[in-house]
């Protein structure tokens, strides 16, 4: 396989057609690929694993998500790498190879849609699907310097999917153009084509989440807040302590506090809390899914992913219901802030991508709240990046009420002229 013209990105080369080309269509003239967790007719869905390839059969029917885009009239030119069994937010892969950051080449693509990123951010494909459970397509879109769009939970379809964790699965994709991730967005969510832009009435600037950042907060703050201001003026903003806000309206989260990171640097209490709680069940439904497949055929896997399955594996469902709780709550709290029309902005990362091949235990330093926000509420949410600080990305996340999906996309692409004049401002600031 002739990998490095494309950056590692691709598992598989193939052309799949779209389905029509009789009339103007949306995504007529773009080309996509797809992480290998979709199914596709004829090819074996690799799951990022060699052993799970070789223990499946070819799949005899095509993934819903990926039959709407070529039916949208775009073409797939493959399958991506990922990382094994989706359970990394690195994009290391011991099997195949990492696909190379085209932002930061000695350092981690983000994971587990490494590939699918990867061939948007070398601008090998125009757009790309991937899955985002626990941030699997926010976290390699920052890292690669590109736009990524995790829908609210349940709004397209995970059939064709290989699950990981149902309560949190998400089907996502990746654009470079705010133009272009709208309009696969207009596909994958059936949403008319003409819509008229609404104004957000309230945009939440967490302090506390802001104050996690490892490069300057005004490098990223400044750009979204004036950015805001010039489009629809400074009295739409807000800022707030979203970690208190949270632990007072999310009593369940009691459970889950007290477990000695509140402390720690990088973190909100309450926020680390989130994030143990969707792990719990995450790990529950993994383990529900896959346990019987890894027990079996004890497949080889990668450094930190072989110690996070076989901990799912050994996990129960003590506190599982207490899990759901929580998530019934923290919707129903950020409901309740955000309304229709308001936007939470948070980093969607809190420090540019590690090297490659770091040690895997200090990457969970990563795993902040940050990215339990959305996968617990269920909320739809968008990485934007916003050029780089020091020769690495930096990007932050617009988060809306879950079903607001048109309507975050709609502010990205009303939003996307205006941040980009910033940016260079920002980027002309810093040297």
């Amino acid at each position: 396989m002739a990998r490095d013209s494309d950056h590692g990105t691709f598992m598989e080369k193939f052309i799949l057609q779209p389905s029509s080309s009789i009339r103007e269509l949306p995504l007529k003239g773009l080309t996509f690929a797809v992480k290998d967790i979709f199914d596709v007719d004829g090819y074996i869905t690799g799951f990022g694993n060699p052993d799970w390839a070789r223990t499946h059969s070819a799949a005899t029917s095509t993934a819903p998500a990926v039959l709407a885009v070529l039916r949208g009239g775009a073409t797939c030119v493959g399958k991506t790498v990922m990382d094994e069994m989706a359970y990394s937010i690195n994009g290391e892969n011991q099997h195949y190879g990492t696909p190379k950051n085209p932002c930061a080449p000695d350092r981690v693509p983000g994971g587990s849609s490494s590939g699918s990123a990867v061939a948007v951010g070398a601008k090998v494909v125009d757009f790309s699907l991937g899955t985002d459970t626990g941030g699997s397509v926010r976290v390699p879109a920052s890292y690669c310097g590109i736009l990524g769009f995790r829908p609210s939970h349940g709004v397209v379809s995970t059939t064709g999917v290989i699950p990981m964790a149902q309560s949190f699965d998400t089907v996502g994709w990746f654009a470079r153009d705010a133009k272009i991730l709208n309009r696969v967005g207009q596909v994958l969510l059936q949403l008319p084509h003409i819509v008229e832009p609404v104004k957000p009435n309230h945009i939440i600037v967490p302090e506390d989440c802001f104050q996690l950042l490892s490069v300057p907060i005004d490098r990223v703050t400044t750009v979204l807040v004036q950015s805001v201001e010039k489009l629809f003026g400074g009295h739409i903003i807000k800022y707030l302590c979203l970690g208190d806000y949270v632990k007072d309206n999310v009593t369940t989260l009691k459970h889950f506090m007290g477990k000695g990171f509140e402390n720690q640097e990088y973190n909100v209490g309450s926020l680390v809390a989130l994030s143990s709680a969707m792990r719990t069940l995450l790990r529950y439904e993994f383990k529900n899914n896959h346990g019987e497949w890894v027990s079996t055929v004890k497949p080889d896997l990668g450094p930190g992913i072989s110690e996070r399955v076989w901990k799912a594996l050994r996990s129960t469902d003590e506190n599982t219901a207490v899990c759901h709780s929580v998530r019934t709550e923290l919707r129903a709290a950020l409901t309740a802030l955000l309304g229709d029309f308001g936007i939470l902005a948070i980093p969607t990362v809190p420090e540019p991508p590690p090297k490659l091949q770091t040690e895997p235990s200090t990457l969970e330093t990563f795993r902040t709240g940050l990215l339990s926000i959305a996968g617990v509420s269920g909320f739809c949410q968008v990485s934007i990046p916003l050029g780089t600080y020091d020769n690495l990305p930096v990007s932050v996340s617009l988060l809306a009420k879950h079903g607001s999906d048109g309507f975050l996309l709609n502010l990205v692409e009303t939003l996307s002229k205006t941040l980009n004049e910033q940016i260079e401002i920002a980027q002309a600031s810093s040297y």
